[in-house]
């Protein structure tokens, strides 16, 4: 993708800026719809789930130092093998970035341009995204690297300017609907840590791969601390959150917050910073999926490829009928998808390399 490596800062900026597309648009939302007051303990148990498999990732992985997934597919079942997962992933990236952007674009039509056509709301995403891709990809995640600490601050206001508002009672009862819907059910939220998917290609990229652990670690910790904090703005404020589908509720909250009489109105500058973080999302995604081809076929120059991706995004995120279609994906097969793909898929190829290298090591 680039000759130049990534240091460890810039990766784990790099995997948290994927959760926070996810979290501005809906995310908080289909937390407190599935998991009501249990919404928190949810999140900590699913942190604890994810750090537990990013441990036996580390561990499966440091077996092959420096290499990305593809290769370890190739050195497992060949270029039929390589070239299937990194066919899934690349459906996974391009496909998941179309229906979110559709998603978020949506919402910043009802919220901001209610009469102004969603497409030509996507289509600015489009050219952004256009322009990012010539920027190279170095630019993007130093772009990340600077917009995910603003992101980070606003979600902190977010929390702390909305502190009068807030009903701490709704958290009881700790265990919402019962054991079965936090614990059992709630276990499918592990899709909400989207950043897992793009680790098992970082190792070539980073200029210290024996790191991967510490960026791994770091970044699911961090995702699950920023997620508890949006959440838990929502969970106190709005009981209504609970039974209805607001479009960017986090918007909503934003609203709600004024410091003073001078500084009010907050919501444009929160959202302002969103666009841009998901923006970098875009960028993140589209120059993954297009170093995935690029190696599958040993091609030499990924420039082409990255405007096909990038039109591609574009006709596949007009594809949804209407905004409850691309919601549809975004809450329910988006994190399957995640989860078959990012975690199960993953893992396995890990497991079964490892077995193979194993098996080939006691015949040497």
């Amino acid at each position: 993708m680039t000759k130049q490596k990534i240091s460890t800062i810039s990766a784990i900026m790099l995997t948290l800026s994927i959760v926070v597309s996810y979290i501005s648009s809906s995310l908080p939302r289909t937390f407190i719809n599935e998991t009501k007051s249990a919404s928190l303990l949810n999140i900590i148990y699913i942190t604890a789930v994810v750090l537990f498999i990013i441990l036996i990732f580390c561990k499966l992985i440091k077996r092959f130092p420096g290499l990305d997934l593809l290769d370890i597919s190739n050195f497992l079942g060949g270029n039929i093998l390589k070239n299937i997962v990194g066919s899934l992933f690349i459906f996974y990236f391009i496909v998941s970035s179309s229906f979110m952007l559709r998603n978020f674009c949506e919402g910043l039509s009802v919220v901001y341009y209610p009469l102004t056509n969603y497409v030509f709301v996507i289509l600015m995403f489009i050219i952004a995204l256009g322009l990012s891709n010539r920027l190279g990809f170095i630019s993007t995640l130093n772009t990340a690297s600077i917009v995910f600490p603003l992101v980070l601050i606003s979600a902190i206001l977010l929390f702390f300017g909305n502190l009068d508002n807030f009903s701490f009672g709704r958290i009881y009862p700790l265990l919402g609907e019962g054991f079965y819907n936090t614990f059992i059910l709630g276990l499918r939220n592990i899709g909400a840590f989207g950043g897992i998917c793009y680790l098992y290609f970082l190792p070539p990229m980073l200029k210290e791969p024996e790191k991967i652990k510490k960026i791994a670690t770091i970044a699911v910790i961090c995702t699950g601390a920023f997620m508890a904090l949006c959440v838990s703005t929502l969970l106190f404020m709005f009981s209504f959150f609970i039974t209805t589908d607001e479009i960017m509720p986090l918007f909503s909250a934003a609203r709600y917050i004024e410091f003073g009489s001078f500084f009010q109105r907050f919501e444009s500058v929160f959202l302002l910073i969103w666009i841009i973080s998901f923006c970098c999302y875009l960028s993140i995604s589209c120059k993954f999926a297009t170093h995935i081809f690029t190696k599958m076929f040993n091609l030499s120059d990924m420039k082409p490829l990255l405007s096909i991706f990038t039109i591609l995004i574009f006709g596949i995120a007009l594809l949804p009928k209407n905004y409850a279609i691309s919601n549809l994906f975004e809450t329910d097969i988006y994190r399957y998808l995640r989860i078959l793909i990012g975690y199960i898929l993953g893992i396995t190829i890990l497991i079964l390399a490892n077995l193979k290298k194993k098996k080939v090591g006691e015949k040497n």
